[in-house]
């Protein structure tokens, strides 16, 4: 039924092996779903409840998956910021509205899944915040234990309550993500844990579902442009995947030019692609104040360079000041509460349009990735505080100048 395929040399793998990488050549591996064994009936999605789950012909597990009914996230259209930059069809996928509050939802519930599939007794993953935070809520409605190493000081507290509270082993390390990650992944080795992040090739098969999502709420268009805050570079990768497999099964014609947005002081998939560079270089250290994208060496780099390479997609850097801006935007113009990684998005598309660089005819789509409460803090700072009044209606009219 399906596979694991090493996405440079070929090499294939069983689907019962607990492996993140290609042991021939060391690169990433990817889920392929053999054609012949696959029965799809687009009418039979539609009969399902729009979430990750609609699509389970297109997903690995087997049984009966963890899942907090995640997906089915609301596609808005984004109609004031959408004239201001002059495009009629531009719209937000907020994936904040999953149960924990990020995009990481779908690739854990699918990857918790197969962590108990493959007989694994517990799971662990580094984050920057949004990955711990899910990894814990899933890790404790499949009742099995979870490891999560963090940055210290890098990550928003409202992420390291989530991951508290959900009962995970949280490790803060004296280092920065890619430190962490590389250090998680030594403990997966050598204890036999199942590694959760996005170099994990299952879990990024719950992310493709943001694309079929999209295409169903369009009414089966698939939109010109697709538009994702990259950090990892987990989620464009599986989105283009997953539109790749759309078109495979015969269920979607035309494919979303993979647009990715990174912030300015952590931006290796952007030089890659400006440069023409055949790798993405490693930023060593990597700043922005948008701490979910806080990535200066994402495991992804191959699939994402593939993914805006292939699809004539562009990439772009954004200053923090545009990310806050664009996070502000959103909550005053469209109502809309996203973390500041999330709004490195659409900001992005304010930036190309700025450049010339887009078609404002196009259909964009723009996927905002986590919650506006995962961050408090960086929102209050950027707020008046509260006005005080006396308990008084003459106190109150005073107060607001009327």
């Amino acid at each position: 039924m399906f596979d694991l395929r090493c996405i440079s040399c070929g090499a294939g793998y069983q689907s019962d092996e607990v492996i993140y990488t290609c042991r021939r050549c060391g690169h990433l591996l990817e889920v392929r779903y053999d054609p012949d064994t696959i029965h799809i009936s687009r009418d039979a999605w539609k009969s399902r409840p729009l979430s990750v789950w609609r699509y389970r012909e297109l997903l690995p597990v087997s049984g009966d998956p963890v899942t907090l009914q995640e997906g089915g996230t609301p596609l808005y259209h984004l109609k004031r910021i959408g004239a201001e930059l002059g495009i009629k069809n531009l719209y937000a996928k907020h994936e904040g509205m999953n149960p924990s509050g990020s995009f990481k939802d779908r690739g854990m519930t699918v990857g918790v899944s197969m962590a108990l599939q493959l007989g694994m007794k517990s799971v662990a993953c580094a984050s920057t915040g949004n990955t711990s935070a899910s990894l814990a809520a899933y890790g404790a409605r499949g009742g099995i234990p979870s490891i999560v190493l963090l940055p210290a000081g890098k990550v928003a507290l409202g992420k390291i309550a989530q991951a508290l509270m959900h009962g995970a082993r949280v490790i803060s390390i004296r280092g920065n993500f890619d430190q962490a990650l590389e250090i998680v992944r030594d403990l997966c080795e050598k204890k036999g844990m199942y590694l959760l992040n996005s170099v994990n090739p299952y879990r990024l098969e719950g992310q493709k579902t943001i694309g079929f999502e999209v295409v169903d709420q369009l009414g089966g268009v698939v939109p010109d442009r697709m538009v994702l805050p990259v950090g990892n570079a987990g989620n464009i990768s599986a989105v283009h995947k997953g539109m790749l497999e759309l078109q495979e099964f015969g269920l979607a014609d035309g494919m979303p030019m993979m647009t990715g947005i990174q912030a300015a002081g952590s931006a290796p998939v952007v030089r890659a692609i400006r440069e023409n560079l055949p790798v993405v270089i490693p930023e060593k250290n990597p700043e922005t104040i948008a701490t979910a994208i806080r990535i200066g060496a994402p495991v992804n780099a191959e699939k994402v360079l593939r993914a805006i390479r292939e699809t004539g997609g562009l990439a772009r850097s954004v200053t923090d000041s545009e990310i806050l801006a664009m996070q502000r935007d959103l909550a005053r113009m469209e109502g809309i509460g996203v973390e500041p990684a999330s709004a490195a998005s659409v900001a992005g598309v304010r930036k190309l349009v700025d450049e010339g660089a887009i078609d404002t005819d196009e259909t964009i789509v723009c996927v905002v990735t986590g919650h506006l409460l995962k961050d408090p803090e960086t929102v209050i700072s950027q707020c008046d505080p509260p006005e005080e009044c006396d308990a008084t209606i003459e106190s109150l009219l005073q107060a607001l100048h009327l």
